[in-house]
C-alpha cells in the first residue's frame, strides 16, 4: 500500500472532529491559491524563509533547502531552485548576512555558497549539543531573535522519553556559538518563534502531562510541564537544581503553586474544537496588507488543516490569551506557515506520517486577502472583573448591550501523565453587564464568576454588526492564567 492510501486510511480511521462550516463565507475574505509546482519538484515543507531578492526559501521534510521564485505573483507559477540537499528534516530556517541557518534533526547549520555558483558548498556546525537516536526525535528552530539569538525546540524520544541528552528541552544559541539551556518539560514541539510582543514562545501537542494543545511562553530556567527530561539537570548547571516533580493527577493552577518553575499554558487550544496538532507559527507584521489582524500571531494545525488567530498579553507577570478560528479547508497537513513581503499567507507540509485532513502530498498554498474585512471577534483582553471584547467592525448597539448575547462557559484540564484530558471542572459565569463604546468597535463585560486557570469559552451568535451580519467565526477561547489586579 502507498504512502498516501496509509495516510488516507488511518485519517479514515479516526474522529478527526467536525469542521466549522465556515469555509465558505471565509473564502470572501481570504482565498486559498493552490500554487503548482514543476515537475519533479516534491517538497514537504517544514520552514519557510523570504530572502532580500524576493525569492520564498522552503525547508523540507526531506532534507533539503529549495528557492523559489515567482511565488508572490497574483498567479503564480514559480521556478524552483536546489540549493542544498543532504540534511535531515529542516523543521526550522532563518537567513542572514549571505546565509542559511538551518535546524535539522542533529544541529543547527550555517550554509553558505562561497564560489557563487548557486548551490551550498560550505556547511558549518552551529551547535550540536542535543543527542538524536530515533527518527521520531525532532529538533524545531526559530527566526533570529533582536539580539541575533536562535532558539531550538527538542521533541521527546518517541514522544515519550528522554533517552538522547535535552529530548524536551528548549535551547539558546548566541550569535557567538554558544549553547545555553533554556527550558526543561518539553513533549512535542512543532514550531518556536516570538510572540507579537517579542516573546519566545513554542506550541505544544496534547499527550502526556497535556490535557490540550497549547501555546507555552519559554521563560528562561522554566520547566513546560512534562518531567521525564529531568535527567539532563546535571548538564545544565544554568537552570538551578531539578524542579519538584508534579502531582498526577492534579491541575495546572494546583501544581502552580508548588512547583516553582512551572509555566503555565499562555493560550489552551481546546481539543478538536481548535486544532488537534497545532504546528508552525508566525506574526503577522504586514503592515495591514493581510486585513485587520495586524500584529496577531497566525497558527497552522496538521491534523485538520486549519489556520487560527492568537493574541497574548502579559497580566501581573504571566502569559495569557485567546485564540480564535481562522480559515479551513487547506488541502494538507500544515507544518509551516510565513508571511510574504506582500503581506500574503504561505502554508504548507505533509500528509506523511499521522491523521490529517487534507490529504494532498505536495502541496504549497497562499492565503490572500480580499480587501474586504470580515465582521470578527478582533481580540479579547482580560479585566479585573471581565474581558474587553473588540470587534474589526461596529457592532448593533442594541443587541451588544445585551448581556444575554454572550454566553460563556469555563473548564480546564487534567494536569497528568495519562494522554490528553477531557474537559473537566466546568462552570457558567453570568455576564451581568455590557458597555458598547461610542465607536461601536469593543465591549466591556462584567462577568460574575471569572475562574482563574480556566479557559473561558465565549459564544457570540446573538452579535451582530450595524449592517446586521453575524459574526464570521462567533467563538473565542481566553486561557486566564491570571485575573488583572484592579
Amino acid at each position: 500500500m502507498s504512502v498516501a492510501l496509509l495516510a488516507a486510511a488511518s485519517a479514515f480511521a479516526q474522529d478527526l472532529g467536525d469542521t466549522w462550516g465556515t469555509g465558505e463565507r471565509e473564502a470572501a475574505y481570504y482565498r486559498i491559491v493552490n500554487v503548482p509546482l514543476p515537475e519533479g519538484v516534491y517538497l514537504e515543507a517544514g520552514s519557510f524563509v523570504s530572502l532580500p531578492d524576493g525569492r520564498l526559501a522552503v525547508g523540507t521534510r526531506r532534507g533539503e533547502i529549495l528557492l523559489l521564485s515567482g511565488m508572490m505573483d497574483e498567479h503564480p507559477r514559480p521556478t524552483v531552485h536546489r540549493f542544498a540537499s543532504g540534511l535531515d528534516e529542516v523543521l526550522g530556517l532563518a537567513y542572514r548576512d549571505g546565509a542559511f541557518y538551518a535546524t535539522h534533526a542533529t544541529e543547527v547549520s550555517r550554509i553558505t555558497d562561497t564560489d557563487r555558483d548557486g548551490r551550498a558548498d560550505r556547511f558549518d556546525t552551529v551547535s550540536d549539543k542535543w543527542g538524536f537516536g530515533h527518527y521520531h526525535e525532532f529538533a524545531l528552530g526559530s527566526k533570529f531573535d533582536a539580539k541575533g539569538n536562535l532558539y531550538v525546540a527538542l521533541g521527546l524520544s518517541e514522544s515519550y522519553n528522554s533517552k538522547e541528552k535535552f529530548r524536551g528541552w528548549a535551547l539558546k544559541i548566541t550569535p557567538e556559538g554558544k549553547t545555553i539551556p533554556l527550558c526543561s518539560g518539553l513533549r512535542s514541539p512543532l514550531g518556536v518563534g516570538e510572540n507579537e510582543h517579542g516573546e519566545m514562545f513554542y506550541v505544544e501537542s496534547q499527550g502526556p502531562w497535556n490535557g490540550s494543545c497549547s501555546l507555552k511562553h519559554l521563560k528562561p530556567g522554566g520547566f513546560m510541564g512534562h518531567p521525564i527530561s529531568f535527567n539532563w539537570y546535571p548538564f545544565a548547571p544554568n537552570m538551578g537544581p531539578e524542579p519538584v516533580k508534579p502531582n498526577s493527577p492534579s491541575r495546572m493552577e494546583i501544581e502552580r503553586l508548588r512547583v516553582k518553575e512551572l509555566v503555565p499554558y499562555a493560550v489552551v487550544f481546546p481539543y478538536k474544537k481548535m486544532g488537534r496538532s497545532i504546528s508552525a507559527f508566525e506574526v503577522n507584521r504586514s503592515g495591514g496588507k493581510f486585513g485587520p489582524f495586524e500584529n496577531q500571531l497566525f497558527v497552522g494545525d496538521y491534523t485538520l488543516s486549519i489556520v487560527m488567530r492568537v493574541t497574548t498579553e502579559l497580566v501581573n507577570g504571566v502569559w495569557q490569551g485567546a485564540c480564535y478560528p481562522f480559515r479551513e479547508g487547506l488541502g494538507t497537513g500544515i507544518l509551516a506557515v510565513h508571511f510574504t513581503p506582500r503581506g500574503q499567507l504561505i502554508a504548507g507540509g505533509t500528509n506523511r506520517g499521522w491523521p490529517v485532513r487534507g490529504m494532498k502530498d505536495n502541496l504549497l498554498q497562499r492565503l490572500d486577502w480580499t480587501g474586504k474585512t470580515p465582521f470578527e471577534v478582533l481580540d479579547v483582553r482580560a479585566q479585573s472583573d471581565g474581558f474587553v471584547v473588540r470587534f474589526t467592525r461596529p457592532v448593533d448597539a442594541a443587541l451588544a448591550a445585551r448581556p444575554e448575547s454572550y454566553v460563556l462557559q469555563t473548564y480546564t484540564h487534567f494536569y497528568a501523565q495519562g494522554y490528553g484530558s477531557p474537559e473537566v471542572d466546568h462552570t457558567r459565569p453570568t455576564v451581568t453587564a455590557a458597555v458598547v463604546a461610542a465607536d461601536g468597535l469593543s465591549v466591556r463585560l462584567q462577568v460574575q464568576g471569572l475562574v482563574q486557570g480556566h479557559v473561558h469559552d465565549f459564544h457570540l451568535p446573538a452579535v451582530k454588526s450595524r449592517e446586521g451580519e453575524a459574526l464570521l467565526h462567533d467563538r473565542a477561547y481566553y486561557t486566564l492564567n491570571e485575573i488583572p489586579k484592579r
